[in-house]
């Protein structure tokens, strides 16, 4: 697990956050994670398995724990990583986390990395102006989002600070702002779906 200071880390990386419920998570969130990592010029992607998303029903949602578990199961650990750092920081609004990790690791230059369905729903996170203003954002194509990420609320205020995807690595730089829409395949594999079909075990201890 990613380690939690008290007092600050002074180690000089560039990490991509990839939020979500991941429930389950599945090799769509990696396909995420390994895009932003070339296309952003990032050091690792943290996969960070949010306790519970206010968006959400908690219908159908499977235990902290397990989807934490299934994160693991396909995270490499290196440059992939696992962190249950919302939990333990006992948060469950972005900007909040993002306030606390940049003042815990104060040397770090984080992105948000999100799918195209979150930006489609972003007007809707709370405080998602200022979190917009505080972390640059990577954005990656989801089929059927595509659209209405594009020319939704959100897409429609921040469209002065959006960067060509050909600059997109400027967003991994300390102190970089703006956000991009990313070039990359887009991967129809859902969560939903996964779960509907079986194909997949939610808790650790039904293995």
């Amino acid at each position: 697990m990613i380690r939690l200071p008290k007092y600050g880390d002074g180690r000089r990386v560039k990490v991509g956050l990839l939020g979500g419920s991941f429930n389950p998570a599945h090799y769509g969130h990696i396909e995420v994670a390994k895009c932003a990592l070339v296309t952003l010029g990032l050091d690792e992607v943290w996969l960070m398995v949010s306790p519970g998303n206010p968006l959400k029903s908690r219908d159908g949602m499977a235990s902290f724990s397990a989807r934490l578990a299934s994160a693991r199961r396909l995270a490499d650990g290196r440059r992939i990583r696992v962190t249950d750092i919302e939990s333990r920081l006992g948060q469950r609004y972005t900007y909040r986390t993002v306030v606390e990790l940049q003042r815990r690791f104060p040397h770090i230059s984080f992105v948000w990395v999100m799918g195209a369905d979150g930006l489609a729903q972003f007007h809707r996170w709370r405080d998602w102006r200022r979190l917009a203003q505080r972390i640059p954002i990577a954005v990656v194509p989801r089929p059927g989002s595509f659209a209405s990420a594009l020319h939704g609320p959100a897409a429609s205020v921040l469209r002065r600070a959006r960067k060509p995807v050909r600059q997109a690595k400027l967003l991994s730089r300390p102190n970089a702002c703006g956000w991009s829409f990313l070039s990359a395949p887009q991967n129809d594999i859902s969560a939903t779906a996964l779960r509907e079909s079986g194909q997949v075990c939610l808790d650790p201890d039904e293995e």
